[in-house]
């Protein structure tokens, strides 16, 4: 193989690498978390302690990155000072029906970000923050 085409390909793996999100963060199995959106499925309830176990290595990482690791938040509060909270559900609710923006008392992991895109924070609760 050319030298060209072994540093086209190196690219072309770690751009493919750069896209999707990472599958583990110590023992969390991230793509599982992602998989179930709204914790539905109830594969995030079993998830829950590991996450508890990781949790703190989430603190300091940007959002873009948070992203990649954990999916889309199922609730996105804006918090003053430009910060956010990500709200993550960990088990079934009213959530999972057909309306799937409904308010939910289920429990939840939320992520606060700061106004700079950063981790600050994350706990646990019934429903959002």
């Amino acid at each position: 193989m050319t030298p060209i085409k072994l540093v086209s390909l190196i690219g072309l793996v770690t751009l493919l690498l750069a896209c999707a999100g990472p599958d583990k963060l110590g023992t969390l199995d991230l793509k599982a978390w992602r998989d179930d959106r709204g914790g539905c499925k109830g594969v995030r309830q079993t998830l829950l302690t590991n996450f508890m176990t990781v949790r703190d290595q989430f603190k300091g990482i940007h959002v873009n990155d948070l992203g990649k690791m954990l999916g889309r938040p199922d609730v996105n509060e804006i918090t003053d000072r430009n910060g956010k909270i990500y709200v993550y559900y960990v088990e079934q609710g009213p959530q999972c029906g057909e309306n799937t923006g409904a308010k939910s008392g289920a429990k939840s992991v939320a992520l606060r970000v700061s106004s700079i895109g950063l981790v600050t924070e994350v706990s646990t609760q019934n429903g959002t923050p």
